[in-house]
């Protein structure tokens, strides 16, 4: 186990932590040695419980979970103000999101808006803030989840692959723009994840594996360990990268024989 001075600038910050992919992430990067403070929306009994059993398994690092709406602009950029200030943090995940499914002619744009102020507004907001304390420290790591969408178009997912592309832009011009200074922002885009935001397609599951190469959707685990990879000393040379974790979907032609 490090040592308080080991572990030095040792602090990662994960939105959305409280359940599914986030809670995988949150214990892939306090398994790798991080500090970790963590946001939810609604899932207080969740988190608090995620925090235990961190503490209970980790009594070297520390942990904290922050209730944080990212739709409420106010609350965001409050936040952000914190956090930046409080800084540096080594690392930041950007693992929340909504989701918002129409057809491209039928987009709500109140509903659109939303989605985009979740999506990228509020990891704009938060990477920026923590880029700056970063750029002065020479060191630190943004990854965003993103999604396999932003690559290769969905019916239904316009609003959502739309605010999945505008992310992935956004951090490929920020790892250009910070790399002098030690950080490094990468883009993981998974496909189909083994999460409770999947159950509404249920009884199309079946047929969505049959078109993914590896015939099966990804786990947690998975996706948390390409995150928790990126945050580590032997990615220090990867960045701007987009890094699909999607069964090889992302590789394949939609068209099969």
């Amino acid at each position: 186990m490090a040592d308080a001075s080991e572990r030095a600038n040792r602090h990662a910050l994960i939105t959305g932590g409280g359940r599914g992919l986030g809670a995988a992430i949150v214990r892939a990067v306090a398994g790798a040695g991080f500090d970790v403070t963590f946001t939810y929306r609604s899932s207080a009994a969740e988190a608090a419980t995620l925090v235990a059993e961190l503490e209970a398994a980790f009594p070297g690092q520390t942990f904290a979970a922050s209730a944080l709406d990212l739709a409420d602009k106010a609350a965001v950029d409050a936040f952000a103000a914190t956090h930046g200030d409080a800084g540096p943090y080594a690392a930041f995940v950007h693992n929340s999101a909504e989701t918002y499914d129409a057809l491209a002619v039928m987009m709500d744009q109140d509903k659109a808006e939303r989605l985009m102020q979740v999506n990228f507004f509020a990891f704009t907001k938060l990477a920026a803030a923590l880029t700056r304390s970063m750029m002065r420290a020479r060191a630190g790591r943004i990854v965003a989840i993103g999604s396999v969408t932003a690559i290769q178009a969905n019916v239904g997912n316009a609003a959502y692959a739309a605010s999945k592309a505008a992310v992935l832009g956004y951090v490929r011009t920020l790892a250009v723009e910070s790399a002098r200074t030690g950080v490094t922002a990468n883009y993981v885009a998974p496909g189909f994840i083994d999460t409770a935001m999947l159950a509404p397609y249920a009884d199309y599951r079946a047929t969505m594996e049959k078109q993914i190469p590896l015939r099966r959707f990804a786990r947690t685990e998975e996706v948390a360990a390409t995150v928790a990879f990126l945050l580590s000393p032997l990615a220090s040379y990867i960045t701007g990268a987009v890094i699909p974790v999607d069964g090889g979907l992302s590789a394949a032609l939609g068209i099969h024989r």
